[in-house]
């Protein structure tokens, strides 16, 4: 797997723990989640506070040894193309079959041991995951527990899979559920003991 160096902490990690950047022609620091823009690229951790670090000490300068700029809205910049990617993904899903939503729904996927990933509302009820999660230990006593997903609300939910109201979903095993979950992930890495905004949403 490559690594590359976070230019905040100096630390070496694996590329899908990072974000890159590139310079843009007036030398403003751009995002670059696909890491196919051209020019010499810089890395930061993928988390919002190793982010603001770097815009707050303007790190990027140091990175790309120019006046490069990063503006202050970067750190929400990046958190919305991950959302955005990641949603992306589930609604790409939902057009190939891979989605069911709903409460009984997604127990009977359980039950037929062929949920590969949940996905919970951020803004739904505790008591809704707490039986759905009693639900996947019943189903697969032996196996570990699904992967879950809690990073996006209702409306985000409901907005990517096209209904209304989606608090609980679930996706069969698949390439593309696989690629949804860790792109989720990521995101929902990105803003652990996040920025005031975010939290605020």
């Amino acid at each position: 797997m490559t690594e590359r160096m976070c230019i905040v902490t100096r630390e070496v990690k694996p590329t899908d723990e990072l974000i890159r950047f590139v310079l843009a022609p007036d030398c403003s620091v751009v995002p670059d989640l696909q890491r196919d823009l051209p020019g010499r690229g810089v890395w930061v951790s993928a988390d919002s506070r190793t982010l603001e670090t770097a815009v707050a000490k303007n790190t990027f300068a140091r990175g790309f040894k120019c006046a490069a700029r990063a503006g202050a809205d970067l750190v929400d910049m990046v958190g919305m193309l991950l959302a955005r990617k990641a949603l992306g993904l589930l609604s790409l899903a939902q057009k190939a079959g891979l989605v069911r939503t709903g409460f009984v729904k997604v127990q009977k996927l359980l039950e037929e041991r062929r949920a590969a990933v949940l996905l919970h509302a951020s803004d739904g009820s505790e008591d809704g995951v707490r039986k759905i999660a009693g639900k996947a230990r019943a189903a697969r006593p032996e196996d570990p527990m699904v992967p879950s997903v809690r990073g996006f609300t209702s409306d985000e939910l409901s907005l990517a899979l096209g209904r209304s109201n989606v608090i609980h979903a679930a996706l069969t095993d698949a390439k593309l559920s696989s690629e949804f979950y860790l792109t989720a992930r990521k995101y929902e890495k990105y803003w652990q003991g996040g920025s005031a905004a975010h939290a605020a949403q």
